[in-house]
């Protein structure tokens, strides 16, 4: 209905182009101010509903991966470790689609970044990791990353595809990460992790998105 009114009274205000009607005017004052009541009554019940979701229990990384400070606010790495001259950085994401009626998560896609010292660039890993198995989709030579960085999206030959090389190519490029410690006892960890940054990333834009439209600022931490 108030759709049909906004309508109504943007048809009306453009009765007159020079000399738009007052009531008209007020009127679209009026419906606007209500759609935006609306919404922030929505998005406040929303925000008190995740809000009161039950997290899942701690989990701690597999050693001797530590947690990436500030790891929750960023798109960087999550997990990082050091083998022999080497760094290892695990990143994490998950398809979209990829859960049951509960919202579990059943499948999760690792970047692993490693790196040397004195090299420009860093070897990566495109993985599948699940609860009771890891597979690599992809290897490829990247940009070595700075600290925190985004992944870079390589604009050279990445290699041929995984599952055209030689058998024993393959399995030699498991080991070599189950070496640096990249397997599925990684994956209650990044389970859970996804789980608690999705839950803040949803909390953060239903504040975020109703200080908006309230017209307010973001408070900012000193």
């Amino acid at each position: 209905m108030w759709k049909r009114a906004l309508f109504g009274a943007a048809a009306a205000a453009a009765v007159s182009l020079r000399r738009p009607c007052v009531s008209a005017v007020r009127s679209a004052s009026t419906i606007s101010s209500a759609v935006d009541s609306i919404l922030l009554r929505s998005l406040k019940d929303h925000y008190l509903e995740v809000s009161k979701m039950n997290l899942p229990p701690k989990v701690g990384p597999p050693s001797p991966f530590t947690i990436v400070k500030g790891a929750l606010d960023s798109n960087g790495p999550v997990l990082k470790r050091s083998y022999n001259d080497e760094e290892v950085s695990v990143y994490v994401t998950r398809l979209a689609s990829d859960e049951d009626e509960d919202g579990a998560i059943h499948q999760l896609f690792v970047h692993v970044d490693v790196s040397k010292p004195g090299q420009k660039e860093s070897l990566n890993f495109l993985c599948g990791l699940y609860e009771d198995a890891l597979g690599i989709h992809s290897v490829s030579m990247r940009p070595k990353l700075q600290d925190n960085a985004y992944l870079i999206i390589p604009s050279q030959y990445t290699g041929p595809l995984f599952e055209e090389l030689d058998e024993n190519m393959r399995d030699a490029f498991h080991s070599y990460i189950e070496e640096r410690g990249v397997n599925e006892s990684l994956f209650k960890f990044l389970q859970a992790w996804l789980y608690v940054k999705e839950h803040r990333n949803l909390l953060r834009w239903f504040k975020t998105t109703g200080l908006f439209i309230d017209g307010k600022k973001p408070a900012t931490s000193a």
